[in-house]
């Protein structure tokens, strides 16, 4: 319908599977804002009242990036099959922090929760953990007044929560932005508590996580499909060398929620 608000950026729609751009901030799960405050509840905007979307994976709160929805049962179970049986390739950009010594490389370290640490959520490499597998290569190294950062391409053979980043911080080079396993180990309480500092928000550099998750790669209609979703503008600035303002948190269920802006963001 001609001027009806556009809630979520369209990748590929068929008659059993949606694709979508799930925005940094958004998170996946419904939760207690009005019904646009979660991608699910957009992805329900878009099909309409009626509709039952299944969403059989997910990404964090400030991952942007390729998200697949099932718009039927049939549909659902498919994807289930392709993910559980490891048909499924998800290809992230990450921008961390320093200059990794190699050019690429694979690690291998199980991941469980960090007992220690006051935020449940929080997991860590740990030997009795669950076998995690990420697969890594520099794209770029660079240097700013805020000291050295790389772009990464990472690749995951196995899907532990908070892969990506667990395995980069383990690594030495943690996300930029990442309040949970960066240098502040108290900036995530600081977020969640409404309570950054501009000292916290200085050290953080970006207001969400430089993790963007740009390719899905899985077999559908007997065919090998692609879908590719560009990286959001702060990410884009961050890597053309500007200054990324910090801005409050655009997805708060505290205020209404609004429709994507002309460019889709």
């Amino acid at each position: 319908m001609t001027g009806a608000p556009r809630w979520i950026r369209i990748l590929h729609e068929d008659d059993q599977l949606l694709v979508v751009h799930k925005p940094a901030g958004l998170v996946c799960h419904p939760s207690k804002g009005d019904a646009a405050s979660s991608l699910v509840g957009r992805v329900r905007l878009h099909l309409g009242p009626d509709s039952t979307p299944q969403m059989v994976h997910r990404l964090d709160r400030e991952t942007s990036g390729v998200m697949a929805f099932a718009k039927t049962h049939e549909a659902a179970l498919e994807l289930r099959r392709l993910w559980h049986s490891g048909f499924v390739s998800k290809g992230y950009l990450a921008i961390v922090h320093g200059h990794p010594c190699a050019d690429a490389g694979l690690v291998d370290a199980p991941i469980g929760p960090d007992a220690g640490s006051p935020v449940a959520v929080r997991d860590r490499v740990r030997p009795d953990g669950a076998r995690a597998l990420s697969r890594w290569r520099v794209s770029r190294r660079w240097e700013r007044p805020e000291g050295a950062f790389a772009l990464v391409h990472a690749w995951l053979d196995t899907g532990r929560k908070h892969q990506v980043r667990i395995h980069l911080a383990h690594l030495g080079h943690p996300l930029v932005g990442d309040k949970l396993y960066g240098a502040d180990p108290a900036a995530y309480l600081a977020f969640v508590e409404r309570r950054l500092t501009p000292e916290q928000r200085a050290t953080l550099m970006l207001p969400c996580h430089a993790l963007h998750a740009h390719r899905l790669w899985f077999p559908w209609g007997g065919v090998e499909r692609e879908f590719v979703s560009s990286p959001e503008p702060m990410f884009r600035s961050f890597l053309e060398g500007r200054i990324v303002p910090w801005q409050d948190d655009l997805f708060d269920p505290r205020k209404p929620s609004e429709p994507l802006s002309e460019d889709g963001q």
